[in-house]
Order: structure tokens, then C-alpha cells, then sequence
């Protein structure tokens, strides 16, 4: 599935210079087991974990950039996301972790570094950084997810009792696709009321935040540790 997505001067150009990033993506061991069904239990484990770990911490990033935004709606949007959709979302990982199939996987008890250097990277952008700089840094973690998401949950419906079914169908979920198109315009609004050295600072962590998609689904995959 090929979605269109419509996008603006700045999210078309933060789009395109993540392209390289999102076609190693794509390729990422982890997403192409996931959609096909082949994803060892161990693996899905801990990345159902270190996703939780990070939507806790994405979840304050996104409540601090409702206190700080410069309208209602952007607030209310913001304020939505981080009590509605990723709240969701965690009910979704806490509903999988108790089937009977994962019960026997190990499960890590703390975040894994690139888990923690990722949310630890985004609540800086939105604590201290401008608004705007924030909302380019918390974006990936929605259009990356609803574009890849939507490709995954195809490939796995055409698997005939896919363990991890229910997991890819919710990213093709019209309600998270929906959320994701007010975020990018958003993202639009917020380049547009700034200077080209703001838009600078937004691009630049658009693309780290979209690096940062890249290695949590390759750490996971790796089952990431600390050395110390």
C-alpha cells in the first residue's frame, strides 16, 4: 500500500531529505519479519518492551509541547495525542504481552540505550528547544510509522494466521492515519512562523529523529543491552 501524503514547503523538504534513512528502513530485518510472519517471539518481545518504554517518555514530550504551543488547537492536538492515541497505543502492547505465546519470552526491565538516548533527545527538543523545533523532532515517530505501518499491515493480512496480525493492522488504522495528516500540518504552521535559521534547526531534528526510528527497530532487532 502506497499512501499520498499531502505536505507543505517544509514537511515536502524534511520528507525527501529522510529518504535515504526511510529506504534503510524498509530493508530493516525486523520490519520485513514482522510483515511476513517470520519474526522470532523473543525478538517481538523485546521490541513491544522498548516501545513501551519509549511511548511513556514520548507521551511527556508530547504534553510538554501542548504547554507550550502557540494556539488552542495546536494545544488541544498535542494534549489529545499524548493522553489519547499513545495511551492507546500502550493498552495495545499491554493486551499482546499477556497472550500465551510471548509468556515465555524474556522481557527486559530497563529501556535499552538507543531507547533511552531517543527519548532523552526528544523531550530536550521540546523542553528547551522552540516549539517549532520540537514539533519537527516528535514528527517521525508518526509519518514514519503511519508510511511504513500502512505497507506492513498489507503484507501481513495476506498471511494466513499471522502471529503479529493484530499489532501491524492498528498502523493502517484510519484514525492514526487521520492524526498523522493534522500532525504534518501542524509541523507546516510552525515552519511557516519562523526564519530560515528556525527551519534549519526543525530540519535538522526532523532528520535525527528519523535516524533515531531507524536504530530503535535495528537495536531491538539486536536486543540491545548495556555494557555496564
Amino acid at each position: 500500500m502506497t499512501i499520498t501524503w499531502t505536505t507543505g514547503e517544509f514537511s515536502g523538504k524534511a520528507w525527501e531529505a529522510t529518504a535515504e534513512i526511510r529506504r534503510r528502513i524498509d530493508e530493516l530485518p525486523l520490519l520485513v519479519e514482522l510483515a511476513d510472519g517470520s519474526l522470532d517471539v523473543n525478538r517481538f518481545v523485546e521490541y513491544l518492551v522498548q516501545d513501551d518504554f519509549y511511548l511513556r517518555g514520548y507521551t511527556r514530550a508530547l504534553a510538554m509541547l501542548a504547554t507550550r504551543a502557540p494556539s488552542p488547537e495546536a494545544a488541544g492536538f498535542w494534549a489529545g495525542s499524548a493522553s489519547g492515541a499513545v495511551a492507546a497505543e500502550v493498552e495495545m502492547h499491554a493486551g499482546l504481552m499477556s497472550d500465551p505465546a510471548l509468556a515465555g519470552a524474556p522481557r527486559p526491565t530497563v529501556a535499552s540505550p538507543t531507547t533511552r538516548a531517543y527519548v532523552n533527545m526528544l523531550q530536550t527538543m521540546t523542553a528547551y528547544e522552540p516549539y517549532e523545533v520540537g514539533v519537527a523532532a516528535v514528527l517521525p515517530c508518526y509519518w514514519v510509522y503511519a508510511d511504513v505501518g500502512a505497507r506492513l499491515a498489507e503484507t501481513a493480512s495476506a498471511v494466513k494466521d499471522h502471529p503479529f496480525g493484530n499489532w501491524a493492522a492498528a498502523y493502517a488504522d484510519p484514525v492514526f492515519q487521520n492524526e498523522t495528516r493534522r500532525a504534518i500540518e501542524l509541523l507546516d504552521e510552525a515552519a511557516a512562523a519562523v526564519d530560515d535559521a528556525t527551519r534549519e534547526r526543525m530540519l535538522t531534528a526532523f532528520i535525527d529523529a528519523t535516524y533515531y526510528e531507524e536504530q530503535f527497530w535495528a537495536k531491538s532487532y539486536d536486543q540491545e543491552t548495556w555494557s555496564v
